[in-house]
């Protein structure tokens, strides 16, 4: 992230003066008292270096009180100053000298000034006044360019034009299904194979023959299909994902990739989907290594609440709506693909989909609150924190930091890591450093390499159980730079079946387990080479960031 860039904040606020009805005092006229009126409006963000030409498109945005008369207002640049329309406004609103552009950039209601707003790049000042008297000044230093500064406190926080500002939203009481893979590869695509008005698909890649096909028979059942998907995953693109975007652009599924040098996510990781009213939310990318289930513990979930449904449906129209959502025709001229290594093994089924009841359920999403949210749930933890993810951040990142404070309270804390081999090393020296300190400090917290034990091929689910009742899962790597500069999707399940359940499933990856053969073709080829004292592995390299 970029660093944050310090602001001096002076805020005074002015009485209002009540004022009685009418022209004239009358017997029956009465005073709005002072403390009902509406406050001033404050600074929120600012716009000062626009992407176009001659830094056309230059706004300030203001959080206006309902009621409040904007006339009464004016900003000004430290050069000049523009007095705003009259009128009574939304919540919120970008004023601008250019409105016209500015509509073009930003969902914000937006409100033309006329004289000269001008925001130097190389550092400046906004101010709030009101008559002759200022009520809020916040200064900058250099700017990037179509990046959003936000008022944080004493502090502005830079983030591309355009990114969002959700907060965490929750549903009610409901049964939701549970499921794991590789268990139960078909699960994933249940909803979607009984959708017939919209699907809404996000992932980091898309390279699944199934999930096509399932797509492409909901758009021929008249369903509204669309793909957004990272544009630039890490060790590129493969022919065969290639091939199947061809596939569905051919055949009218809009497919586009958050791309380009003003790329409002460093990645675009979420991966979940939207099919009529149901939403999928999952920790494995639309592959066969994942959903298809050859190769990755997965942990995934589907729900039917209809405000995390239709706010994930928020979160995507936001984020495929964006300029930076190109469409896959455009993104793929001119580009090679790599070919990749596919997974073709199968493995036995020991967890079922379940229908579990859960009291509620809360949607986070990155950057924009769900590290608060995690972070604030292992702070609360009394019991127990069992973490199983593919590898962890740095640590002094705030979700260790978390963990290290639940087991300093006396909380059991389990971390289970990958042991594939591209990661091995370095969760093994993370393993080492959490024991040694679960040492020093006589804390209850143990950290292990996973032992797939032939039920799986490798560790990518990435979630959590805490206290038995709460369940974390969604595509977030837990390290600080997924949580603060990718796009990504995060359930929080509140619940004792839902905990269960997927306690269930840690705890049987916890214990590990005596290697057994892949079912299917390669056993019989595995059990001649065990007979002949060989061993063979055939690993698919999926990078951290999957």
């Amino acid at each position: 992230m970029r660093s944050l860039l310090t602001v001096a904040l002076v805020v005074s606020l002015l009485a209002v003066s009540p004022v009685a009805a009418g022209n004239s005092p009358t017997p029956n006229a009465t005073a709005t008292p002072a403390s009902q009126q509406p406050g001033p409006p404050t600074i929120y963000a600012v716009y000062p270096d626009p992407v176009a030409g001659g830094d056309r498109g230059e706004f300030v945005v203001l959080d206006v009180p309902p009621g409040t008369e904007l006339g009464r207002y004016a900003l000004g640049d430290g050069h000049s100053t523009v007095e705003l329309p009259n009128g009574t406004t939304e919540s919120r609103v970008a004023v601008t000298t250019d409105p016209r552009l500015v509509r073009n950039l930003t969902d914000t209601p937006v409100r033309g000034v006329n004289g000269s707003l001008e925001l130097a790049n190389g550092g400046d000042q906004v101010s709030l006044r009101r008559g002759n008297t200022t009520l809020q000044t916040v200064r900058y230093a250099e700017t990037t360019e179509g990046e959003l500064g936000v008022v944080n406190g004493s502090t502005l926080h830079w983030q591309p034009l355009g990114a969002t500002d959700r907060p965490v939203v929750t549903g009610g009481p409901a049964d939701v299904r549970a499921f794991t893979l590789p268990d139960a590869p078909a699960a994933p695509l249940r909803a979607i194979r009984r959708a017939d008005e919209r699907v809404f698909l996000a992932g980091y890649t898309l390279t699944s023959a199934r999930v096509a096909d399932a797509l492409l028979a909901a758009q021929r059942r008249g369903a509204d299909v669309r793909v957004l998907l990272e544009g630039d995953p890490v060790g590129s693109r493969t022919t065969a994902e290639a091939q199947t975007l061809d596939r569905l652009s051919e055949a009218g599924v809009e497919v586009r990739l958050v791309a380009g040098p003003h790329a409002r996510y460093r990645y675009h990781h979420a991966k979940y989907a939207i099919a009529d009213d149901r939403a999928v939310v999952l920790t494995e990318n639309w592959k066969p290594a994942g959903t298809g289930g050859n190769s990755s513990r997965g942990w995934g979930v589907e729900t039917g609440q209809p405000r995390i449904v239709d706010s994930l449906a928020e979160t995507f129209r936001a984020d495929a709506g964006w300029r930076d959502a190109v469409r896959w025709s455009t993104h793929r001229a001119g580009r090679r693909f790599e070919r990749g290594e596919p997974a073709t093994e199968s493995y036995p089924r020991r967890f079922d989909p379940e229908r579990v009841p859960v009291n509620r359920t809360a949607l986070l999403v990155t950057p924009d609150n769900a590290q608060r949210d995690l972070v604030a749930t292992l702070d609360g933890a009394t019991t127990s924190v069992d973490v199983v993810q593919p590898t962890v951040g740095g640590w002094d990142e705030p979700l260790l930091r978390a963990l290290r404070r639940a087991a300093s309270r006396g909380v059991r804390v389990r971390l289970l890591l990958s042991s594939a081999w591209y990661v091995r090393e370095e969760n093994q020296r993370t393993v080492t450093r959490f024991e040694e300190w679960a040492k020093r400090a006589d804390a209850p917290l143990e950290a292990r390499l996973a032992d797939p034990g032939g039920r799986y091929g490798k560790i990518h689910a990435k979630g959590a159980v805490v206290d038995g009742d709460q369940v974390i899962l969604g595509s977030l790597n837990w390290n600080e730079q997924a949580a603060t500069s990718n796009r990504e999707v995060v359930l929080r399940l509140d619940g004792r079946a839902a905990g269960d359940y997927y306690g269930r499933v840690f705890d049987a990856d916890w214990r590990g387990g005596r290697p057994t053969l892949p079912v299917g073709p390669a056993a019989a080829v595995l059990g001649v080479l065990a007979v002949g004292g060989l061993a063979a592995r055939r690993v698919e390299f999926e990078g951290e960031n999957a």
